[in-house]
C-alpha cells in the first residue's frame, strides 16, 4: 500500500485526510502551517484546519486541529484561506460554510498562534457581488500601503468566468468590495489565491478549473494600483497532476516561500494515498522570470539529479530556471 507513514520530509498528519495548505505564517520564531483537515477520515468529509509547526522545514511538530466547526456559520466546513499577523496577533482568514452549504467569509484570532477565537461579528464578508456566485471562497489577505486587501476565488456565472474578487479594509474586521482583480475565461471557477508584495512588485497564484477539463496552478508577478492587478509574468513552473492549491507566504527574512498539495488524486482509491504537502520553495524574480527551487534549509536533500525523493514523492527542480516537476510515483514491485 501506498501510506504515507513511509515520507521522511514531506509534512503529513499521522492519520487522516490533508489537502490545501491554509494559514501559512511566520509567527514567534516557527513556521506555522495550517492546511484543510478530516482527522478521523482518509476522504474529504467535514473539513477543519490541521495545525503544525517547524523551525527548519525538516522537524515538524503536529499540533492538532486549530480552527474546528463549531458554529452555525461554519458548521459544514471551516474551508480553505490565510493568516495575516498584525500587532502581534494572527488573524485566521478562512472560507465558512453553513448547514445549506452557503460559502462565507470568516476571521479567527489568536495571541498565540494555536489557540484561536472567533470573531464575534462573523461572517465578515455574508454575501457574494453580482461578479461571484456561490463558489464564493478561500480568502487571500495582505497588507499595501497601510491598507488591507483580500482575494476570493469565485466565478461569474452570467459570463461563464472564473473571477478573484478584491475587497479592501482598514481593520482587517470590515471590508467592502471593490471589484473584480482578475478574470479568466471558460472557467468553472478560481480557488486558492495567493497575494504577497515582493520587493517592488506583487505575487499573486490562482488555481483555476478551465470548463475544458483539469486543473492548473499559476504564479504571476506584476503590478497593483490598489484595483487592478497587471502581471508581468505568468509562470506555470509547478506542473503535473499532483501539484495544487499551492499558498505563498513571505517570512521574517522577506523570503517568498510557496508550499502546495501533493494530492495523488490518480492513485486513489487503488491505493491508499491520503496526501502530503509539497516541500517548501523560495520564489525569486529574476531575468524575466519567477524561479523556484527548495528553501535554503532543505537544499541538501537535493541530489546530484536534481531530485529529492521521499519515499514516494519525487520532486524535481531545475535550479536556476523556472520549471519545476513534480511525479507521485507508485511503490515498486
Amino acid at each position: 500500500m501506498l501510506t504515507n507513514g513511509a515520507l521522511k520530509y514531506h509534512y503529513h498528519p499521522a492519520k487522516g485526510w490533508l489537502n490545501d495548505p491554509n494559514g501559512l505564517c511566520d509567527f514567534g520564531g516557527q513556521h506555522h502551517v495550517f492546511y484543510q483537515y478530516c482527522p478521523d477520515s482518509e476522504t474529504p468529509t467535514v473539513m477543519k484546519w490541521g495545525h503544525a509547526v517547524t523551525r527548519d522545514f525538516v522537524s515538524w511538530q503536529e499540533l492538532g486541529v486549530a480552527i474546528d466547526t463549531d458554529m452555525p456559520y461554519d458548521c459544514r466546513g471551516v474551508w480553505s484561506g490565510t493568516a495575516i499577523v498584525k500587532d502581534g496577533r494572527v488573524y485566521a482568514f478562512y472560507a465558512s460554510i453553513d448547514s445549506s452549504g452557503r460559502q462565507t467569509i470568516s476571521v479567527a484570532v489568536s495571541d498565540d498562534g494555536s489557540h484561536f477565537e472567533k470573531y464575534a461579528g462573523n461572517p465578515v464578508i455574508s454575501e457574494y457581488p453580482p461578479e461571484g456566485s456561490g463558489d464564493f471562497r478561500d480568502p487571500a489577505v495582505m497588507e499595501s500601503g497601510g491598507r488591507y486587501y483580500m482575494l476570493v476565488g469565485s466565478a461569474d456565472t452570467r459570463k461563464g468566468s472564473g473571477t478573484l474578487l478584491l475587497y479592501e479594509s482598514g481593520d482587517l474586521l470590515s471590508w467592502s468590495y471593490s471589484g473584480v482583480l482578475m478574470e479568466y475565461p471558460d472557467s468553472e471557477s478560481c480557488e486558492c489565491p495567493s497575494f504577497v508584495k515582493l520587493k517592488d512588485g506583487y505575487l499573486v497564484a490562482v488555481s483555476n478549473s478551465p470548463k475544458s477539463g483539469g486543473h492548473y496552478f499559476e504564479v504571476m508577478y506584476g503590478q497593483f494600483d490598489g484595483r487592478r492587478f497587471t502581471p508581468g509574468i505568468v509562470s506555470h513552473f509547478q506542473k503535473g497532476p499532483d501539484e495544487y492549491a499551492g499558498q505563498i507566504y513571505k517570512d521574517s527574512r522577506g523570503r517568498a516561500i510557496l508550499i502546495s498539495w501533493v494530492s495523488g488524486w490518480r492513485y486513489r482509491p487503488r491505493e491508499k494515498c491520503i496526501g502530503c504537502l509539497s516541500l517548501p520553495l523560495e520564489l525569486t524574480v529574476a531575468d524575466g522570470g519567477i524561479k523556484a527551487y527548495p528553501v535554503e534549509e532543505l537544499r541538501h536533500l537535493v541530489g546530484p539529479d536534481g531530485c529529492v525523493t521521499d519515499a514516494y514523492v519525487k520532486e524535481t527542480y531545475v535550479n536556476g530556471g523556472e520549471e519545476v516537476y513534480i511525479e507521485l510515483t507508485q511503490r515498486p514491485e
